[in-house]
């Protein structure tokens, strides 16, 4: 992709803080955090949406976010950490190139997520929306 600015960094067109290479991932420093520490593990292929990238690859991209995460723990002295994959603009996907987010949190650092919890009109509602996701399930 040529105008995909992770495939870029890949490439070492653009520069990038890197945290960790193999041969199939590439893990870097967010340069907009939303917690200094934040870092994007993204395959080196140019990969996207999530439907269409290979399992063995998104095993891959979450293991490294596992790793990520721990030396978020260690290095860091995080008291947690999100592990994010926005997928479609819907979903704030801002990069159409798979990445997961691994952020480092800390007991204060005063980010809060927006998380409005709904609700089901009732239990149908929510069965009626099971049912279409086990139907497309069955036919993989």
């Amino acid at each position: 992709m040529n105008n995909c600015i992770f495939c870029k960094i890949v490439a070492q067109e653009i520069p990038a803080t890197i945290i960790h290479e193999d041969d199939d991932v590439l893990v870097f420093m967010d340069i907009g955090p939303i917690i200094k520490g934040h870092a994007l593990v993204i395959p080196k292929k140019h990969c996207d949406p999530v439907g269409e990238t290979p399992d063995d690859l998104i095993a891959k991209l979450h293991i490294t976010a596992k790793r990520i995460a721990q030396a978020q723990m260690n290095g860091l002295g995080a008291d947690g950490v999100n592990i994010m994959q926005n997928n479609g603009k819907a979903a704030g996907q801002e990069v159409e190139h798979i990445h997961v987010h691994v952020i480092p949190r800390f007991d204060k650092d005063g980010h809060h997520w927006n998380w409005n919890a709904k609700k089901y009109d009732n239990v149908e509602e929510m069965n009626d929306l099971a049912d279409k996701l086990r139907s497309q399930l069955e036919r993989r």
